[in-house]
């Protein structure tokens, strides 16, 4: 009942909405800032960087929340109704907010930075019931190629400042190389054998395939999965076998089961440390290091050689 009830609120909140003037489209869009909503906090940033002055942007997602569960409020309608442009992730990530997306979507533009990504490498997993991973950000090169499609995005919305995204962008995608290059070579300080990746859930894969970590995460892709008693005793013996050193907590899933991870693997006589917090599905507060998406990488990839290395 609290669901339909909810249903029911943010589709009145969007009917009138509807109703009313879109604020997104209101006056010459040369003569103020684009406005501009984004999903994820890994997505706010990204179009500041590219947009620079010429952008207002603002994230619905703050520091520690899960999009897998994130669900729209009348607030948060009202926000993406006075938006020109609404950026989002994709690929499911932003699963409970799909109907309001649609509705938006018939009335502005909305966007999906993974839409000029080859379907062809994006990783399918099998249990995810034959939907793409959506976490792409945890692969470099692959937020080179969301960058991408927020610079054409801008410029599309205001040609005239077309030379000042195109230079933004260049110079956050030379960052991004650079970035790139730093995370290879600290996974490289990490003995093969060693690298081996345990977290709350599957957020990884894309970190994984391109960096040479082998992942395993006891929720799966998503977060709305629950781990079962089987999950965690299967998990505890593989880290038995393996001796890996250390298994990490994400930001935005609660300790708990990793916690609860680590007790059943001191129950089979192996200490197995939490190696540190990993930024998964959301950036840190801003203001810290971790409060950009390439901060947040490089905390991520210290985090974990680090604490594989036994240091």
């Amino acid at each position: 009942m609290k669901g339909i009830l909810r249903l029911v609120t943010l589709i009145a909140a969007l009917i009138l909405a509807g109703c009313g003037q879109d604020g997104g489209a209101g006056g010459n869009i040369a003569d103020r800032p684009i406005r501009v909503v984004c999903t994820t906090s890994m997505i706010t940033d990204l179009v500041r960087s590219v947009g620079g002055q010429r952008v207002q942007a603002n994230g619905l997602m703050g520091p520690g929340v899960d999009p897998h569960l994130y669900k729209a409020s009348a607030g948060d309608v009202g926000r993406l109704q006075e938006a020109d442009i609404i950026f989002y992730n994709g690929l499911h990530l932003e699963a409970a907010m799909s109907e309001v997306l649609e509705q938006m979507h018939t009335r502005k533009t909305t966007k999906a930075v993974t839409d000029g990504i080859d379907r062809s490498i994006l990783l399918a997993p099998p249990e995810f019931k034959g939907a793409y991973d959506p976490h792409i950000w945890f692969d470099v090169t692959l937020w080179i190629s969301a960058t991408e499609v927020v610079r054409d995005t801008l410029i599309e919305a205001d040609p005239a400042s077309a030379e000042q995204f195109r230079a933004n962008s260049a110079g956050y995608i030379n960052k991004l190389q650079d970035l790139h290059t730093y995370v290879t070579q600290r996974a490289n300080e990490v003995p093969p054998e060693k690298r081996v990746l345990v977290t709350a859930h599957d957020a990884f894969n894309y970190f994984g395939r391109a960096y040479k970590f082998e992942v395993r995460g006891l929720q799966g892709i998503s977060t709305a999965t629950e781990a079962g008693t089987g999950d965690m005793q299967t998990m505890a013996a593989f880290i038995v076998e393996r001796q890996i050193p250390a298994i990490f907590v994400e930001s935005s899933v609660p300790p708990r089961t990793i916690e609860a991870l680590q007790a059943a693997v001191r129950s089979r006589n192996f200490d197995v440390k939490i190696g540190g917090q990993l930024y998964s599905d959301a950036l840190g507060s801003e203001g810290t290091p971790a409060g950009t998406y390439e901060g947040m990488v490089r905390s991520n990839i210290d985090t974990i050689a680090d604490a594989l290395n036994g240091r």
